[in-house]
C-alpha cells in the first residue's frame, strides 16, 4: 500500500543517495569489504551465526494478560536504548497502545542486574495531555481530548559526577498520518534515574520554539534546585554528538544543533586518533575530527553497507575492535554484525537475530522484523563481561536484548563435548546460540536430582523456544544427544542437522502423539514411541557423500536413512519447539489499513518442556 509515510521516505531516500553519488570517492569512510549478503528468502538471511549469541525477550506485549507484560496491555512498544550503570543494565523504551504515531503515548524504563533476569517496566516518562484548543502550524485541525506523542533517538546521559539521567521527547501528531517529530512539538525532557530506583522530578531541557512555554506541564530545567541536574543539563547543551542524536524532532534551524539535515538516528564511536564516525539510517556515515561540531563531508551511503530506513549501531569493543549492526537488507531481517580492525574497514557479516515472531497485534506503520538496534553508547557505561550488549523491538511489538560475546567469531575449533552437568555454573551455553522467550524459555535448569540440563519450555501460542549449537565442519559425522521430555500428548521438540547457512539436511521430530519421528522428503517416518519422564539417548551418523545417516536410539535396533535436502556439510545443530516459519516475505504488504490482530493473542497453550542432558559430537 502506497502511503504519504512512504512517499516521503522514498523522496529523502532518492535524494540522499543523489547525494553520495556527488561525493568523491577518496574521502576516509567506513565501507563493508567482504563478500557475505544476506538473502531475504529467509528468516536468518541464509547468514553464519555469531558464536555464542543469547537473545532474550525482556517484554513480551500482550493485551490480554498485561501482568504477564507491562502492565498496561499496549502493543506498540518500540526505539529501545540502553545503559549500564550502578551495576545494573538499564533500558527505555517508547510505547502506545497499539500504533506509531497514536496517543496516548509513554516511556517505560526496565532494570536488570544481569541482562538476562529483567523486572517489570515502570513509566518514567507518563502521558501528556495537549491543552485543548492548540493549533499545529501547517496541519488541520484544533487539539481535543489530545495526548503527545513520545519520539526519541536517545535515552540515556551520565553526566561527569556519574550521575544517570533519561531524556525523552513530547511531539504533536494531530492525526494517525501527522508526523510528530517534525520540530512543532513540545519539546525535550529529562528525568534523573537515583541508585535506589527512584525518579527524580521531570524537568524540560528544551522546548519547540513553536510551542507555548506557559502551557508546559513541567518546568525547565534552569528552575531546578539541584546544582548538579542543572549542571548536567548544560554538558548535555554543549555536547555536539548528543545534540545530533536531537535533529528530527528539535527546530529546524536550532542553533544547537551542528548538522541541520534530514539524516537519522545518529549512532558514534571514537577512533584512535581522535576522529569520530557517525552512522545514519540507509548506512550513511561521515567523519567529525573536532567531536560532531563539524562533519567532513555530507553523509553518504557507506561502500558495500546495505541498509534501509531502520537504525544502524557501531560501536568499538572490549577487545579493541569495533563492530555495526543492523539489518542488511531493504527489510527489517535478519539482524546482524560486522566487525573491523580499524573502526573504517568492515569484512564480514554474523547473524545475531534470525527469526521474526509472529505479528500478533496490528497497528498503524508497524513493520516486520528484530529492528531499531541500539548498544550502549560511549560514557553510558561498560558491562563487566565484555559482550556487546544490544537492545532492539521485535515487529515494533515486543522488546529484546541480545548479548554478543566478544571477540566475535563464526568459527568453532573443537568439537562439542556438552554435558551441562559437568559444565562450570554460568558457562554451561558459552558456545550455544540461545532464543530465550518470555513464554517459552531456553535456559539451563538445575532439576530436582541436582543436575543441570538445558531446558527448553514452551507455552507460547505463537512462537518457540530454540537452542543451537555452531560445530567444526564435517563431511562425516557422529552425534549423539540425550532427551528428556516431560510429556508425550503435546508439544513438539524439532532436532536438525544444518549447514554453514542455516539449511538442514536431516529433521528428527519428538511430536506431540508420542511417537519420535525423521522427516523423509515431504512426510515422516516413524522411529520410536517415546514416554514422558523417560531419556532418550539418540545416536546419528551422517555421511555427506551418500546423502544418508543411520539412527540409534537407546538399545533399539539402528536404522538408516536418507537426507531430506542435499547440503555441502554440517555446522550447526538446532533444538526448536515448534515448526520453522517462513512468513513474513519479501512480498508480504505492509501498512494495511485494517490493523487486524491475529486470533486468539492472549492465548496460552499447555506447557510442554524438554531437557536435553547433552550434546556430544564427533568427526568421522
Amino acid at each position: 500500500m502506497i502511503t504519504f509515510q512512504n512517499i516521503k521516505t522514498n523522496i529523502i531516500t532518492a535524494t540522499i543517495l543523489l547525494t553520495c553519488t556527488a561525493v568523491n570517492a577518496q574521502n576516509d569512510t567506513v565501507r563493508y569489504v567482504g563478500k557475505t549478503l544476506s538473502n531475504i528468502d529467509y528468516h536468518h538471511g541464509q547468514l553464519s551465526p555469531a558464536v555464542g549469541v543469547h537473545t532474550t525477550q525482556i517484554m513480551r506485549a500482550s493485551r490480554e494478560h498485561p501482568e504477564k507484560a507491562d502492565g498496561f496491555g499496549w502493543t506498540y512498544n518500540h526505539q529501545p536504548t540502553m545503559a549500564y550503570w550502578n551495576d545494573t543494565f538499564y533500558l527505555q523504551y517508547l510505547s502506545d497502545p497499539a500504533g506509531e504515531h497514536i496517543p496516548p503515548s509513554q516511556t517505560l524504563i526496565m532494570t536488570s542486574k544481569d541482562g538476562v533476569s529483567w523486572k517489570m517496566p515502570k513509566v518514567i516518562f507518563p502521558i501528556y495531555h495537549i491543552p485543548d484548543g492548540w493549533k499545529k502550524e501547517g496541519v488541520e485541525g484544533v487539539a481535543k481530548n489530545l495526548d503527545a506523542i513520545m519520539h526519541q533517538r536517545m535515552g540515556f546521559y551520565t553526566s561527569k559526577d556519574k550521575r544517570l539521567f533519561a531524556l525523552a521527547y513530547y511531539g504533536i501528531a494531530m492525526d494517525e498520518k501527522d508526523d510528530p517529530n517534525d520540530g512543532k512539538g513540545i519539546g525535550r525532557v529529562i528525568r534523573e534515574i537515583k541508585k535506589d530506583g527512584s525518579f527524580g522530578e521531570i524537568y524540560f531541557i528544551r522546548y519547540n520554539k513553536s510551542w507555548d512555554k506557559s502551557k508546559s506541564a513541567f518546568p525547565f530545567y534552569t528552575q531546578a534546585k539541584d546544582k548538579g541536574l542543572k549542571k548536567a543539563c548544560e554538558e548535555i547543551l554543549s555536547d555536539p554528538l548528543v545534540l545530533q542524536q536531537w535533529v528530527e524532532e528539535a527546530d529546524r534551524d536550532d542553533e544547537l544543533i551542528p548538522l541541520k539535515k534530514p539524516y537519522k538516528a545518529l549512532s558514534s564511536y571514537h577512533l584512535p586518533n581522535g576522529n569520530v564516525v557517525g552512522l545514519w539510517k540507509h548506512a550513511l556515515t561521515s567523519i567529525s575530527k573536532d567531536g560532531g561540531k563539524t562533519w567532513e563531508y555530507n553523509p553518504l551511503r557507506a561502500p558495500g553497507f546495505v541498509n534501509s530506513n531502520a537504525k544502524i549501531w557501531g560501536q568499538k569493543t572490549s577487545d579493541n575492535r569495533y563492530a555495526t549492526v543492523y539489518n542488511p537488507s531493504e527489510y527489517r531481517w535478519p539482524l546482524a554484525i560486522s566487525t573491523s580492525d580499524d573502526g573504517l574497514t568492515y569484512k564480514d557479516l554474523l547473524l545475531v537475530h534470525g527469526e521474526i515472531s509472529p505479528m500478533r497485534y496490528g497497528g498503524n506503520y508497524k513493520s516486520a522484523g528484530p529492528q531499531y538496534v541500539r548498544g550502549i553508547s560511549e560514557g553510558d557505561g561498560t558491562p563487566p563481561d565484555g559482550k556487546l550488549w544490544i537492545s532492539y523491538s521485535m515487529n515494533k511489538e515486543d522488546i529484546w536484548v541480545a548479548s554478543i560475546p566478544v571477540p566475535v567469531t563464526s568459527v568453532v575449533t573443537e568439537n562439542a563435548n556438552d554435558i551441562f552437568n559437568e559444565l562450570p555454573d554460568g558457562q554451561e551455553l558459552k558456545l550455544w546460540n540461545t532464543y530465550d522467550l518470555a513464554w517459552a524459555s531456553t535456559k539451563i535448569e538445575k532439576k530436582a536430582d541436582g543436575k543441570k540440563w538445558l531446558t527448553l519450555r514452551d507455552q507460547d501460542n505463537f512462537d518457540y523456544a530454540r537452542a543451537e549449537r555452531v560445530i567444526p565442519f564435517a563431511e562425516k559425522m557422529e552425534v549423539t544427544f540425550t532427551v528428556k521430555p516431560e510429556q508425550n500428548n503435546h508439544g513438539l521438540l524439532q532436532v536438525e542437522f544444518q549447514n554453514k547457512q542455516g539449511l538442514p539436511a536431516v529433521r528428527l521430530v519428538f511430536d506431540s502423539d508420542g511417537q519420535l519421528k525423521a522427516k523423509n522428503g515431504a512426510r515422516f517416518g516413524g522411529v520410536t514411541k517415546y514416554e514422558a519422564g523417560k531419556e532418550y539417548k539418540v545416536n546419528v551418523k551422517l555421511n555427506v557423500k551418500t546423502r544418508s545417516y543411520t539412527i540409534k536410539v537407546n538399545d533399539e535396533k539402528e536404522s538408516t536413512r536418507i537426507f531430506y535436502a542435499p547440503i555441502d556439510g554440517f555446522e550447526r545443530i538446532m533444538f526448536r519447539t515448534g515448526d520453522q516459519r517462513y512468513s513474513p516475505n519479501a512480498d508480504t504488504e505492509p501498512d494495511t489499513d485494517d490493523y487486524d490482530d491475529l486470533p486468539q493473542t492472549g492465548k496460552l497453550i499447555p506447557e510442554a518442556v524438554f531437557n536435553i542432558q547433552s550434546l556430544i559430537t564427533k568427526k568421522l
